[in-house]
């Protein structure tokens, strides 16, 4: 008996062929999972909908680039959902911002090539940071940062005790100081 991660394993091998019938089974398998953490992450099905596409797109596209090394591929494809769902959530407040400023007033933020540099590295240190949190620090603070959810709001949107829920965010952002020091 194949194990899901054996499994997963095989599709994705499949999909880096460009293998359509694999990329249908895999969609099948995990697009509910999936779904389901970027409706948690955004609250809207429409928003949760688009990234779930553009994760799936990105990773027919990417397939080959997953190495075990970097997790289960479940856990890889969760990822590759969540910041696309974040992405698309920080795409929409900026568009809202944006457009209440009149455009005389707009200066030329543009980050140089230098400050592109640095924030791939604090992107890619970020990324690695926040994938060896726990699932449950990891949601909670991206959901209290991106949709800016307080304590009680978390603790109510994932049906857990006020307590835990602080505890999660406080540990992980130790964690995550700590491994960004490093």
């Amino acid at each position: 008996m194949e194990s899901e991660q054996e499994r997963l394993l095989h599709l994705l091998a499949g999909v880096a062929q460009q293998d359509r019938q694999a990329f249908e089974a895999l969609y099948r398998d995990i697009s509910g999972r999936m779904f389901g953490l970027c409706l948690k992450l955004c609250g809207q099905r429409q928003l949760a909908e688009e990234a779930l596409q553009d994760a799936f797109v990105r990773i027919w596209h990417h397939a080959g680039e997953y190495h075990s090394d970097r997790g289960s591929p479940l856990s890889w494809m969760l990822s590759i959902a969540r910041y696309r769902t974040l992405d698309l959530i920080r795409a929409r407040k900026v568009r809202q911002s944006v457009g209440d400023q009149p455009l005389k007033n707009l200066a030329d933020e543009r980050a140089g090539p230098l400050d592109h540099t640095l924030q791939q590295a604090g992107s890619a240190a970020l990324t690695g940071c926040l994938d060896e949190l726990s699932a449950s620090q990891r949601d909670s603070i991206l959901l209290s940062y991106y949709r800016c959810l307080t304590h009680e709001e978390l603790a109510q949107a994932m049906d857990t005790p006020l307590g835990t829920v602080k505890s999660w965010i406080r540990r992980g952002l130790m964690a995550l100081k700590r491994c960004l020091e490093q």
